[in-house]
């Protein structure tokens, strides 16, 4: 047999034959994670400049043209201090000679096959057959899935640092696990997969280093995990969470505490602090844990594979060590507030896109070889996610292409502005524009490319996480509390010897400015000439800024 076998190898027809073989196994996988990209790009939506994404945004755009933005630079560049992102993004920009709005959408798309690739690996290597399909399409389908209370998305609908370094830590993980899995069965050193997997943290690293620094937590708790024997693992669990208490720890005491003008900052950020949280956020920490527990414990019995064991105990691991330290050292009247700053919780989305992998394969087991069943439940679920971003985004196209054209108001504004205003302009707005109703938290930014006073939402985000734009930032929100209710005159006297020139007021605010644009959302107005020269505002901003 094994002679017969030889002689056919040898043969020409077979090799082709073999050849082609290979060629269809490796070329099915990706074909349908690029299917399952377009669908999730289809159900999730696109928004670059929405949120987050217009932050990063305006970063790129000042890498890419250092002159824009001359006024309050402070929260737009505070985010590009500890990333390369932005001059990654700008790089990509000038090499490729594309338009910024193409490459980012380009690398939206490249950033979710990459997720649902690692996905994809971590199926190889934990599921079989149609429980691999069910983990990535529920995935894919859920991609946009909010992370508790932490205020993250598994992957946003735009682009950020974290949609880098979400596939890049995944990819980490996955690689970490074939060493371990390579060392507990055989006891050989897997040294290219170590490798690969340091590369891909580092990587993670230089896009978002705190994202990567609970990635690499999550590879202590994988070895952790990965050990056979259970009560091992507990007391590994155990040291772990002890040395993540003893580092918070020494933070704190390391940290001076703030002063209070910044605590106030910080309290804005409510999900900051697991005791403001509410009840059903909370369930949002207790259900994958519930869930991952099951296979950590209930499933080791049956003899359930030794990777999907490993990575429900690394989820379990991490889960637990985050929320003490939370419950320990993230407090509104602690002392110092520099764990809050750097969230513990965001480790959740980890541990949620392992849940998800682990609910997907299971589903596929109920869901059986019926298509029909798949057809409606995912189809389902898809819609249920598809009207969710619609209610997020109702004012906006679902699907925001560089060439489509706005009819979101509010855009439209924006999009004036930046082709009728001189670049150097300051421009003010409510200090919650990014909330009122039809804005679709679109930035102001990023769209129009100038200047303005520092908003609540995003800019107060900047603020709580760089406290030396705490006095920039209420500066701000004390200039443009309910500008669109006040009167001309108090408008003036405020923001006149602030050095702003223009204001974005809300259609229904009484005014005798002169107003270049209106449409059905807002006006755009004009301030006349300053009668104070000095920029009180943009002092007081040099002097946070030092």
């Amino acid at each position: 047999m094994a002679t017969s076998t030889v002689s056919l190898l040898k043969m020409p027809g077979a090799k082709a034959q073999l050849c082609t073989g290979a060629l269809a196994q490796r070329w099915k996988p990706i074909a349908l994670v690029s299917l399952l990209t377009i669908f999730s790009f289809l159900v999730q939506g696109y928004h670059p400049y929405a949120e987050d994404g217009g932050l990063y945004l305006a970063g790129v755009k000042r890498v890419l043209w250092p002159t824009m933005y001359p006024h309050e630079s402070g929260f737009v560049l505070g985010h590009l201090r500890f990333s390369i992102f932005a001059p990654f993004v700008a790089l990509l920009v000038r090499l490729s000679s594309l338009r910024l709005e193409t490459v980012l959408l380009l690398l939206y798309l490249g950033t979710t096959w990459a997720t649902l690739w690692s996905a994809w690996l971590f199926g190889e290597q934990c599921f079989r057959g149609r429980a691999r399909q069910g983990s990535i399409a529920l995935l894919a389908t859920w991609l946009t899935l909010p992370v508790a209370g932490t205020s993250l998305m598994l992957m946003d609908p735009y682009v950020t640092a974290r949609s880098i370094s979400t596939p890049t830590t995944l990819f980490a993980i996955y690689y970490s696990l074939l060493f371990l899995m390579k060392l507990r069965t055989d006891g050989e050193y897997d040294v290219s997969a170590l490798v690969k997997a340091g590369i891909f943290l580092a990587v993670a690293a230089l896009m978002h280093p705190l994202m990567a620094a609970y990635g690499f937590g999550s590879i202590l708790a994988l070895a952790a995990g990965s050990m056979p024997r259970r009560r091992t693992w507990l007391a590994a669990t155990g040291a772990l969470t002890a040395g993540a208490i003893l580092v918070a720890l020494i933070l704190r005491l390391a940290e001076q505490p703030e002063p209070l003008e910044y605590r106030q900052v910080a309290m804005s950020r409510y999900y900051w602090f697991l005791a403001q949280w509410h009840w059903y956020e909370w369930i949002g920490l207790a259900g994958p844990l519930l869930i991952l527990g099951f296979i950590a414990f209930a499933r080791q019995r049956s003899g359930d594979h030794p990777g999907r064991i490993a990575l429900a105990r690394m989820c379990i691991t991490a889960g637990i060590a985050s929320v003490i330290v939370s419950l320990l050292f993230a407090r509104p009247d602690s002392a110092s507030l520099i764990v809050a700053r750097l969230q513990p919780l965001r480790v959740f989305q980890i541990i949620y896109t392992v849940m998800i992998l682990f609910v997907g394969a299971q589903l596929s087991v109920w869901l059986g070889r019926k298509k029909l069943r798949w057809a409606a439940m995912f189809g389902i679920l898809a819609a249920v996610m598809f009207f969710a971003e619609r209610r997020t985004f109702p004012s906006s196209p679902h699907i925001e292409l560089p060439s489509e054209q706005q009819k979101n108001p509010w855009v439209q504004a924006f999009q004036w502005i930046r082709n009728n205003t001189p670049k150097d302009a300051l421009f003010a707005l409510d200090s919650d524009y990014i909330t009122k109703p039809g804005e679709d938290a679109q930035s102001f930014r990023a769209i129009a490319e100038r200047s303005a006073l520092p908003d609540y939402s995003k800019d107060g985000g900047e603020a709580a996480i760089t406290p030396s734009l705490t006095s920039a930032w209420k500066t701000g929100q004390t200039l443009q509390s309910r500008l669109s209710e006040r009167s001309d005159q108090d408008r003036i006297a405020t923001l006149s010897p602030a050095g702003v020139d223009w204001v974005v007021l809300m259609k229904s605010a009484h005014t005798s400015l002169p107003c270049a644009y209106a449409n059905g959302a807002v006006k755009v107005c004009h301030l006349p000439p300053r009668l104070i020269k000095n920029r009180v505002v943009q002092g007081t901003l040099l002097e946070a800024r030092r």
